[in-house]
């Protein structure tokens, strides 16, 4: 079982295959959190409650305040004693705020809910159990439900919180988190993915002092800036040894990552909506829904974490047809055409496209309305037919040659230079009395409003409905600022963040409900909502507007910590690139973008010949490897630094019978020897063949090749594998496959 009660001690245990969770109905009926770490056999015998140092209120009530602030709480309040930063925030009537939350009954339930109205994951094919843990506050008759799913295969426990109003009053939510629990500090440092518009989700680690170690966007979406996950890591961890816990949000909207460390050398770990900005009212007889949070622990390094993480993903919160599938490989016209283009233009793209073996033509921006600029037009989706013509004319015409088409949208904006905006100016969320702040030259749409929604969503899908698309873009290019509703009430303004995002949910859900074997990739200036939230919709986004292929590198090697490849938008652009002005080789661009989706963003007829002749080879690269990128295992040789410029990862079959080494040369050096790299992931007695791809670059003049190699994988493993010195930008390929094993 993977959840079980000792009523004797009143102990919950939730069990994964590795790993346990512990949780304590205290005699007083508080939540506590006892233990989560390596996997146990046996129900804790001392709690480790520290009681007899605290007493509880039930036998010292005079000290009850020191007594909150020192248990570690499974989901804590704020008002009655605990100054540590809560999960629950509740005003009530009178404008006070104070909740106290006490064991009220339990069930444990086969398969895992939903929760309305929000992204959740799902059980899929596995035996799940979900624990309802069942608290209130008698005082202000609000029932507290806190909901641990446990997936056992994948070492996830996934948790959320249902806040409901059982009184004839009405309350304040001030502050609602998906999940906190407290441990004691093991020297821990916090490891966040941050950065900024084209270099988003690098990896960042830092010590936790006393007070808050925090990560947090306002920005209405998860942002550029910094990703709604965080790691606590033992000091030193990496990639192969110590203990991690890390926590994810499915959400992606504001959110909040914090750690504190106490007066009593405690860490409490908390993530959830961001409280900055934010506020429900909750009715008698209403529930607050907060998002889910997935929770994971390896006590050997961050590889682990890594596959429960993309496992967990790839399997319970993907839900798109297309997860399983080879997806088509793209070419979109934005960097080879931007706004100048016409259907011609577009068939031309494609036809050069199809003759080297791309499969879909992906026509961006400016197809639409008068839009020949980034100054005006959005929300005016329909079609520009003095520019292109009727779009079915246009899809058929690519279809003709054998191609897949797509469509460029960006949804939740409005143009100021707009029909729309001419017809509704109070669609656009801005404060009273104030000139809204613009961004792009372009406003938000307050999709809060369901009158909004149904108009923007009814006519992007009659712009479906009229050609067969098999793909959608969905952008989102600025933050939201200016957070006003023409249609909400004081109280209601407060409601707006969350509001948004569940809109937007909702427009998303309409979207693939409609049209289910569209393939939508989620995209928001390249990575600002890059989160676990939109992937319950898409199977992909577009990772970062940055394609440089170098400035790739430490964009997806944040990105790969947590999401698995396949959602990772990354193609081959043109040269010098668009955000740096850097050259690097076409084929060290094709390398870096095949450990992503993989598509083209050029025009094929500017490319020298050289070039152009390697993207057949490309094309079949990615035919050849793109499922085991997708579905096995990712492993992180190295990250580049400034004493060895070079990046190397590798992608291993689960039952170690293939993989996919790819090293990229960041900076070459003088005077160096061939590069010993460790492999992982192999079967130690069985013996491999490694094999450099298409070698026969070599003729085209772009550097030295790597003779075939045999060796068994303890050797490659514990011995290494050795790669020739390269020079700047140079990238190698190299195929491992199982030819014999030993029995």
């Amino acid at each position: 079982m993977a959840i079980t009660f000792d009523e004797q001690n009143r102990e919950f245990m939730l069990s994964t295959d590795h790993t346990s969770y512990v949780i304590k109905i205290t005699d007083d009926g508080y939540a506590a959190h006892l233990y989560y770490g390596k996997k146990l056999n046996h129900f804790l015998q001392d709690a480790g409650l520290r009681e007899g140092e605290f007493p509880a209120p039930g036998k010292l009530l005079r000290e009850k305040g020191t007594y909150l602030s020192s248990l570690p709480f499974e989901y804590p309040t704020e008002g009655v004693g605990d100054s540590r930063p809560g999960a629950l925030s509740v005003r009530n009537e009178k404008g006070q705020y104070g909740c106290e939350l006490f064991y009220k009954e339990h069930s444990i339930e086969q398969g895992k809910p939903g929760i309305p109205g929000l992204p959740a994951s799902f059980a899929g094919g596995e035996d799940i159990q979900t624990l309802r843990l069942v608290l209130t506050d008698p005082v202000l008759a609000l029932t507290v439900t806190l909901f641990y799913s446990v997936f056992p295969k994948e070492d996830i426990i996934t948790r959320s919180a249902a806040i409901a109003n059982d009184s004839a009053k009405t309350y304040s939510i001030a502050r609602a988190l998906s999940a906190s629990f407290d441990m004691d500090d093991r020297n821990f440092e916090m490891l966040t993915l941050d950065g900024a518009w084209a270099r988003e989700r690098h990896i960042c680690r830092r010590p936790i002092g006393y007070g808050v170690t925090a990560a947090r966007s306002v920005r209405g979406e998860s942002g550029h800036q910094e990703n709604p996950f965080f790691a606590l890591l033992e000091s030193g961890t990496d990639r192969e040894k110590g203990d991690v816990y890390g926590l994810l949000l499915m959400y992606s909207g504001n959110h909040l990552e914090m750690a504190e460390k106490s007066q009593n050398n405690m860490i409490r770990a908390s993530l959830g909506i961001n409280p900055n900005f934010f506020s429900w009212k909750l009715g008698s007889g209403e529930t607050f829904y907060t998002p889910e949070a997935v929770l994971t622990y390896s006590d050997s390094g961050l590889t682990a974490m890594t596959h429960s993480y993309h496992d967990f993903i790839r399997g319970h919160i993907i839900r798109s047809p297309w997860r399983e599938k080879l997806r088509p490989i793209l070419i979109n016209n934005w960097e080879a055409t931007y706004f100048n283009f016409d259907a011609d233009k577009i068939v031309s793209i494609a036809k050069d496209a199809k003759d080297c073996g791309i499969e879909m033509m992906v026509m961006d921006d400016g197809w639409f309305g008068k839009r020949d600029s980034d100054n005006c037009a959005l929300g005016d989706w329909f079609v520009n037919e003095e520019k292109i013509g009727k779009l079915s004319d246009l899809v058929n015409r690519v279809k003709a040659l054998g191609m897949k088409f797509g469509i460029w949208f960006e949804p939740e904006m409005i143009s100021p230079d707009s029909d729309l905006y001419r017809a509704h100016p109070d669609w656009a969320l801005q404060i009273s009395g104030r000139t809204p702040t613009l961004a792009r030259n372009q406003l938000v749409l307050d999709l809060s409003r369901k009158e909004i929604r149904d108009e923007i969503y009814s006519r992007i899908a009659n712009v479906l409905k009229s050609a067969p698309i098999d793909y959608v873009k969905w952008d989102m290019n600025r933050n939201l600022s200016d957070i006003g509703s023409a249609a909400a009430d004081a109280e209601g303004q407060g409601e707006l963040f969350h509001r948004y995002v569940l809109g937007v949910y909702e427009m998303q859900e309409r979207l693939i409900t409609d049209f289910p074997d569209l393939l939508l990739e989620n995209c928001s200036g390249g990575g600002g909502r890059f989160d676990a939230g939109m992937l319950y919709y898409s199977p992909q986004i577009w990772c970062s507007d940055d394609t440089d292929a170098i400035e790739r590198l430490r964009i997806q090697e944040g990105t790969g910590l947590v999401y698995p490849l396949s959602t990772m938008g990354a193609h081959v652009s043109k040269c010098p690139n668009e955000q740096v002005g850097r050259n690097t080789p076409f084929e060290t661009r094709a390398n870096v973008a095949l450990a992503g989706t993989f598509g083209y963003e050029l025009n094929i007829a500017n490319l020298p010949e050289k070039d152009r002749a390697l993207i057949p080879e490309q094309v079949r690269r990615y035919h050849e490897f793109h499922m085991l990128i997708a579905d096995g295992d990712y492993y992180r040789l190295h990250s580049w630094n400034d004493e060895e410029p070079y990046d190397c990862w590798m992608n291993t079959e689960k039952d170690g019978s293939c993989a996919l080494i790819t090293y990229v040369q960041v900076l070459g050096r003088p005077s160096t020897c061939s590069r010993k790299v460790y492999l992982r992931g192999l079967v130690p007695d069985a013996e491999y063949e490694i094999q450099e791809v298409n070698p026969s670059r070599v003729d085209m003049g772009y550097g030295r090749f790597t003779a075939q190699k045999r060796g068994y994988g303890d050797e490659l493993m514990n011995a290494g594998f050795l790669v020739p010195s390269l020079g700047d930008y140079e990238s190698r390929l190299y195929s491992v496959k199982r030819v014999r094993e030993n029995s």
